[in-house]
């Protein structure tokens, strides 16, 4: 399993660098695989990613902004959710992984 992190390198946005840095930076701290999916420079990631964002977690106007996350096929949330997960203690529960043993962020 693969978690998937769809990423814009090319942001303008200041907010969206920090949001795509922090969650990247969390996983590659904790030694959670992730793939960087960039969006920009690759029109069938852009695609893929605004087709597999569920209808209920897309913003009304626009289309969904990076970081999107998925655990392979499956959408596990956007940065708010991942921060709320990250709050919560609950990161590996978001990203539909089981918790290493001993693990300071359990599910």
């Amino acid at each position: 399993m693969v978690i998937k992190v769809y990423i814009a390198t090319s942001s303008g946005s200041t907010s969206i660098k920090k949001q795509q840095q922090d969650v990247m930076g969390f996983l590659a701290a904790n030694k959670i695989e992730y793939e960087e999916c960039d969006i920009a420079a690759n029109e069938a990631n852009r695609k893929w990613m605004r087709e597999n964002v569920p209808e209920e977690s897309r913003p009304a106007t626009g289309n969904p902004l990076p970081p999107q996350i998925f655990n392979e096929e499956k959408y596990c949330g956007n940065y708010e959710a991942f921060f709320d997960a990250r709050e919560d203690n609950a990161v590996y529960a978001f990203l539909g992984l089981t918790a290493p043993p001993g693990s300071k962020v359990s599910s």
